[in-house]
């Protein structure tokens, strides 16, 4: 098979024509004189907006003759330096090394770490033992829409915890900046394809599933371990961690479902992968007290801003773009003459801004978009780094205490709600009283409030002068209407659960894994995370 890199065409291309510029690229008219058939496939596609509004896609194609000496031919005769043999590196997990144990492996956490790590093990014949504290993603998503009509919170199912993890309840963007040489990139893409997620998200430079397919997705992931001999515990609590002679023996659980005083059960199991996500405190304080060495991790927290999504289309595909073209995202970054980085993340086209709190007294916010990325506004966190100067203690914790210190002054100033104000009122600190140009698209209750109450001085002077730098690059972007919103804490774990070359913490058959142990930093990360710590644990039963 070939490979053609930097096809491209203009956006309103039709198949023909898409079909007509790969028999130019390899010559093929000048080459054979009988018309070939061939297939195609694309690798990759992404969007080159240089020369706005002349927008161009710009793919990677696997073209397939179905004969090696033809391909070689057109190979050598074409004589375009964008054409080469297709070979790529394909991950393959394991299948089924027949290894008779009597103590599964076990997995705290059920987001994309989890989930994966899951999915490999099962293959592998290893019978996972999934426990998860939040409910499965059906009943999840009842609870997270009473949590956003009344603010009355469940501590143990919300947008932090339940099947699926904090992602499922996130824009659900499949991209990464992680460089895999591996092939598990590609295969997590092709698996969640294979789950339920468009066939575009294999191949789409910034893929995103959207939350409502996540459903999907991840409870089709879910029957997939069990049909392969997993057993998932949803509503199951891990209290405790058994640890004989610097080796882990077993887990305490507690079965959330059980309303009787006796409801807590020891599963005996000597590995166990803590998939745990970015928001698990008390299992961070747990860890803490039993001896299991844990690290401070730069982290960072801020607001999140909403504009027009035409607004944000308009600048960055210019005015007059084909409709054709997705809800644009962006990237955004500043160092401040106040010393500190500010920048964008986890962009949310068309998405809304969310209630993501995990504990009653509490707030936090995130971004969520649906498949279809229609809600007409734009949104994303403006995130200040975090440093040591900020929480001044050698605690492995203190960053944690931070995140939790800047969410309750939150929940105090907004009374509970997501506190909002405009971007011109947040300059000067006073509170807004309506809102203006800029439609507000939010799930969870709002009220007007102060922001700068929330953060230190330098952190609100560092946002307010990056939002105004950020309005020469993006025009509109510095706009006084613009809603602001906050507070954006969960951005990332402010720990890390140290482990060795073998994936093991201190306590031998304990493995820290994903984003909430300090080892990712979204979906693709965090399950590509999974996926090589499950690989450790199969190695060392296949060497028993």
């Amino acid at each position: 098979m070939l490979q053609i890199n930097q096809l491209k065409l203009a956006v309103e291309h039709s198949e023909a024509e898409l079909k007509r510029k790969i028999e130019k690229e390899l010559a093929l008219k000048r080459i054979f004189k009988d018309t070939l058939n061939f297939s195609y496939k694309i690798l990759r596609k992404s969007i080159d907006a240089r020369r706005k509004p002349d927008v161009l896609f710009i793919y990677t194609i696997l073209v397939d003759f179905n004969d090696e000496t033809i391909e070689k031919k057109i190979l050598i005769k074409c004589n375009n330096k964008n054409v080469s043999i297709y070979n790529p590196t394909i991950f393959k997990p394991y299948y089924n090394i027949n290894h008779c144990c009597d103590k599964s492996p076990v997995i705290v956490g059920e987001g994309p770490c989890g989930l994966f790590a899951g999915l490999i093990l099962a293959y592998a014949g290893l019978k996972p033992i999934i426990i998860e504290r939040g409910d499965r993603v059906a009943e999840r998503v009842k609870k997270v829409e009473k949590f956003w009509q009344t603010g009355k919170i469940d501590d143990n199912t919300n947008v932090q915890y339940g099947e699926g993890g904090a992602g499922t309840f996130s824009d659900g963007k499949l991209n990464t900046l992680v460089k895999d040489k591996t092939g598990k990139n590609q295969y997590v893409l092709d698996t969640f394809v294979k789950f339920g997620a468009k066939e575009e998200c294999a191949y789409d430079a910034k893929p995103h599933v959207g939350t409502d397919i996540l459903e999907t997705v991840v409870k089709n992931i879910r029957e997939e371990i069990e049909a392969y001999g997993g057993n998932v515990l949803n509503l199951h609590k891990m209290t405790d961690i058994v640890i004989d002679d610097g080796k882990i023996s077993g887990i305490v659980v507690e079965n959330l479902n059980n309303d009787e005083q006796d409801r807590s059960v020891i599963i005996n199991t000597e590995d166990v992968i803590l998939a745990i996500g970015h928001s698990a405190r008390d299992t961070f304080d747990l860890l803490y007290s039993k001896g299991i060495q844990i690290s401070q991790k730069n982290f960072a927290v801020g607001i999140r801003i909403q504009h027009s999504q035409k607004m944000i289309d308009d600048s960055q595909y210019g005015k007059g773009h084909s409709e054709k073209l997705p809800p644009s995202p962006y990237k955004v970054t500043n160092h401040t003459t106040n010393g500190r980085d500010v920048f964008s993340f986890c962009m949310c086209p068309g998405g809304y801004v969310v209630n993501a709190s995990s504990k009653n007294g509490c707030t936090c916010i995130n971004g969520m978009s649906y498949e279809d990325r229609s809600s007409g506004n734009a949104n994303s966190a403006l995130i200040v780094a975090i440093d040591r100067q900020d929480f001044n203690s050698d605690h492995p914790l203190a960053g944690v205490y931070l995140q939790e210190k800047l969410e309750k002054k939150t929940y105090e100033i907004g009374n509970g709600k997501i506190p909002v104000q405009l971007f011109g009122d947040y300059e000067k600190g006073v509170l807004s009283s309506s809102y203006n140009s800029v439609e507000p698209k939010f799930k969870g209750d709002t009220a007007f409030a102060n922001l700068q109450e929330i953060f230190p001085k330098e952190i609100n002077e560092a946002i307010i002068e990056s939002i105004n730098k950020f309005g020469y690059t993006i025009e509109g972007f510095d706009d006084k209407d613009s809603i602001i919103a906050a507070v954006e804490s969960r951005t990332s774990s402010p720990i890390r659960i140290n482990r060795d070359e073998n994936f093991e913490s201190n306590i031998k058959g304990l493995y820290p894994a994903g984003e909430g142990a300090g080892y990712a930093g979204g979906i693709m990360s965090a399950a590509m995370d999974g996926i090589k710590v499950a690989e450790a644990v199969i190695r060392k039963y296949e060497n028993d």
